[in-house]
């Protein structure tokens, strides 16, 4: 790799750290082809990208960016995994962890806060963006059904009523 690719590749990792919602830095030592790729596109089904790079590369590009407190996690063979998401890059390698013995999630960052291992399965552990909207979306929806329902219930009641009283009469 020449000195521009280096340049440029510290570039586009500068621009992850710095408009990344989540960045996790895991080790994959021992991780085979198959695998890596089994990363790759549980990650690109998330919305999130899966990306290694060398340390000292990382290291330059993360100085002065909210990611910068991950640097103690850029030792020996890392993959980063980030996504815009705040929790789609956490979510996907915690779920690859569970199956795969073989990668150890450091840490990460989200925003300007450095995750810790624990932090990270933390944020793994909140509703996605989706999720998030899929529900504020319910709790706006809900209240109108139920004027609906109540509005059509009186209607509904003295139907029933009326047709108890026509039975009944029939009867008789």
């Amino acid at each position: 790799m020449d000195r521009a690719q280096k340049e440029k590749l510290v570039e586009e990792l500068g621009q992850i750290f710095e408009s990344s919602g989540v960045v996790v830095v895991a080790r994959y030592e021992g991780l085979t082809v198959a695998e890596m790729t089994d990363l790759r596109n549980r990650a690109r089904g998330a919305e999130a990208t899966v990306r290694v790079a060398k340390n000292k590369l990382a290291r330059i590009a993360v100085q002065g960016t909210p990611a910068e407190g991950i640097n103690q996690y850029l030792d020996g063979m890392t993959v980063l995994t980030f996504s815009e998401d705040p929790v789609a890059a956490a979510k996907v390698v915690e779920d690859f962890a569970k199956d795969n013995k073989k990668i150890e999630i450091l840490g990460g960052a989200m925003g300007g806060t450095t995750l810790d291992r624990a932090g990270v399965e933390a944020v793994s552990k909140m509703p996605s963006r989706d999720e998030l909207i899929a529900s504020i979306v319910g709790c706006i929806g809900a209240p109108a059904s139920n004027i609906a329902g109540a509005i059509g219930a009186p209607a509904s009641n003295i139907a029933s009523i009326l047709s108890t009283i026509e039975e009944k009469a029939e009867a008789a």
